[in-house]
């Protein structure tokens, strides 16, 4: 009689760990796509502010539509690629970035642009938004962080194969060099 009540308090302890660690598990997911929500809202915030930035700036150097149009072209991409998943839109960021960097090199050229009210709130508000985007970066990759660890962490690994949790992807820069590299701007 003793034996079956020691079995029966070791399946009921399985149990109990199996219902906690997959609620766990549970949890930390719905965090990662919380966190991945957060940073699909910023970047569309920042899509929004693009094209009243690239119509203050067009006014002043309307000579430059290839920088115009690279802006315009990698605003599209990083939209596009926010359903394609962190890589993909790491990636779509760099070149944004990049086209983003020249933008504002033009603007530079013209001190009376650098002036105007309504060049100061777009750049401030865009300001904000990069750093909006910076910390839904970080709160993403924290949660990343802890799902993969628990994934892959025994024993809750066991339970997290059982029920086929996967490892989620960090938001990563893809090329350091070509952030790191100057922007050229040709007039």
């Amino acid at each position: 009689m003793i034996t079956v009540w020691i079995i029966l308090a070791v399946v009921v302890v399985l149990a109990i760990f199996v219902w906690a660690t997959y609620n766990g598990l549970v949890k930390l997911n719905v965090r990662v796509q919380e966190a991945w929500s957060d940073i699909t809202v910023q970047l569309k915030r920042r899509a929004d502010l693009i094209p009243n930035l690239v119509e203050a700036v067009k006014g002043y150097a309307a000579h430059e539509k290839k920088v115009f149009q690279d802006v315009t072209e990698a605003r599209s991409n990083v939209l596009d690629a926010t359903n394609k998943g962190p890589a993909e839109t790491a990636k779509a960021e760099n070149m944004f970035e990049q086209a983003l960097k020249s933008l504002f090199a033009v603007a530079e050229a013209y001190p009376q642009l650098r002036a105007t009210e309504n060049f100061q709130q777009l750049q401030a508000e865009l300001v904000d938004t990069e750093d909006k985007i910076q910390a839904a970066r970080r709160f993403y990759n924290g949660g990343v962080r802890d799902i993969n660890t628990k994934i892959q962490q025994f024993p809750s690994n066991v339970v997290a194969a059982m029920f086929r949790f996967t490892n989620k992807e960090f938001f990563e820069v893809d090329d350091m060099a070509s952030i790191e590299k100057p922007v050229e701007v040709k007039f």
